[in-house]
C-alpha cells in the first residue's frame, strides 16, 4: 500500500473528486428508491393547477429552484422563481390563487420563508415542501412534504452538495413526469426554445424556405435564351418548369452543361428539365432537407403542396445560415 506522501496532488484531487460524486450517486439511488405515492400526489397537484408553480427557496437551495423552474417553464409546465426575501416586501402579489408554491429548504426552518408560508395558509394556496429535516415548520405547514433521504453531505463541512442534487433530480423527475403525462413533444420544446441547438434542430422547411415572389419559374414551352435570363436573375442555380401551375421538372447547372453542345439556347425547357426532380414538403424538417441536398450533391429543394404546386424554394445556404447541422 503507497503511503499518502508518495500519492501524487493529481491522485490526490482525482480521488477527492470521486469520491464526491460516489456520496451524490448515492444520495440519488436513496432519492429514486424513496418515490412513493408523495411524488405521484405532487404531480397530480401541479397537472391540475390553472396557474404557475411558484417555486422558492434561499441560498443554494435557491440557485436549484431557479433552475427548476427554467426546466418546468421550458417543456410545458408554467412555473416561476420568486424570491423569498423579495417576496415580503411586495412580490407576494406575484402569487395567486390558482397558483401552488413549492419551498425548498435544507432545515424547513429558513427564516426568509415565513412569509410564504403564511401567505400560502392565508389565502388556501397548496404549498409543496422539498426539505432534508423531516421535524420542521415547513414540512408542518405543507399540504404535501416531501423529506429527502438521510444520506450524508458530500462535503466535510456539511455544505450543502449531495442535498442540492437531490433537488435537483427531484425537479427533474417532476418535470418529466409532467411532460409525458401531457404529451409534450419535441416539436411542442421547439415552441419554447427556438434559440438553441435543439430549436435549430426542430426547424422546418417552411421556417426558411423563399416563397412564391421569390421563384425562378418558366413554362414548359419557353425557349431556353429566355429561360436563362430568369435563371439568372433570381440567382438560386437552377429553374422550376411548370404547366398549369404543376412542376414538371427542374433544370440545373449540371442540366445546361449536359445539354450545352446539342442546341441548347433553341430547345424548350421541357427538353432539357430533369423531369423526376427531388422535392420536399413545407412541414418537412430543414434538417431533413439538407441530408438530401447532401445525399443527391445538390444545393436547392423545390418545395412543393399535395398537389404538386411550386410554393417555395430552399437553398443550402439557408440552412447553413440558421445553423442547421
Amino acid at each position: 500500500m503507497l503511503r499518502q506522501s508518495n500519492i501524487s496532488q493529481a491522485e490526490k484531487d482525482i480521488r477527492c473528486a470521486q469520491a464526491v460524486i460516489a456520496q451524490e450517486i448515492a444520495g440519488l439511488e436513496a432519492l429514486s428508491g424513496a418515490l412513493d405515492a408523495g411524488f405521484v400526489a405532487v404531480v397530480e397537484c401541479v397537472a391540475q393547477l390553472k396557474g404557475r408553480l411558484i417555486v422558492s427557496g434561499m441560498g443554494k437551495s435557491g440557485h436549484i429552484a431557479r433552475k427548476i423552474v427554467a426546466t418546468l417553464a421550458s417543456t410545458g409546465t408554467p412555473a416561476q422563481f420568486v424570491h423569498p426575501a423579495e417576496a415580503s416586501h411586495g412580490d407576494l402579489g406575484m402569487i395567486t390563487t390558482d397558483d401552488a408554491v413549492m419551498l425548498l429548504s435544507n432545515s424547513g426552518e429558513t427564516a426568509e420563508l415565513q412569509d410564504m408560508i403564511a401567505y400560502t395558509r392565508r389565502f388556501s394556496i397548496p404549498l409543496i415542501a422539498l426539505v432534508r429535516r423531516s421535524s420542521s415548520t415547513l414540512v408542518e405547514s405543507a399540504d404535501h412534504a416531501i423529506i429527502l433521504p438521510e444520506v450524508p453531505e458530500a462535503s466535510p463541512t456539511g455544505a450543502p452538495t449531495t442535498s442540492t442534487v437531490m433537488m435537483l433530480a427531484y425537479g427533474d423527475a417532476l418535470a418529466m413526469a409532467l411532460l409525458e403525462r401531457k404529451g409534450f413533444t419535441p416539436e411542442d420544446f421547439n415552441v419554447f426554445h427556438p434559440g438553441g441547438k435543439l430549436g435549430k434542430a426542430f426547424l422546418r422547411v417552411e421556417n426558411l424556405m423563399h416563397g412564391t415572389q421569390e421563384l425562378p419559374l418558366v413554362a414548359s414551352d419557353m425557349i431556353m435564351e429566355q429561360a436563362l435570363i430568369e435563371m439568372t436573375a433570381k440567382r438560386f442555380g437552377c429553374l422550376g418548369v411548370v404547366a398549369d401551375k404543376v412542376l414538371q421538372g427542374v433544370i440545373t447547372d449540371g442540366d445546361l452543361r449536359r445539354h450545352m453542345g446539342d442546341g441548347l439556347l433553341k430547345k424548350q425547357a421541357s427538353a432539357v428539365m430533369n423531369a423526376h426532380p427531388v422535392t420536399i414538403r413545407p412541414h418537412h424538417l430543414a434538417a431533413e432537407a439538407l441530408g438530401i441536398m447532401n445525399q443527391k450533391s445538390i444545393t436547392c429543394l423545390f418545395v412543393v403542396d399535395e398537389a404538386n404546386h411550386p410554393i417555395g424554394i430552399l437553398h443550402i445556404h439557408d440552412c447553413l445560415r440558421a445553423g442547421v447541422m
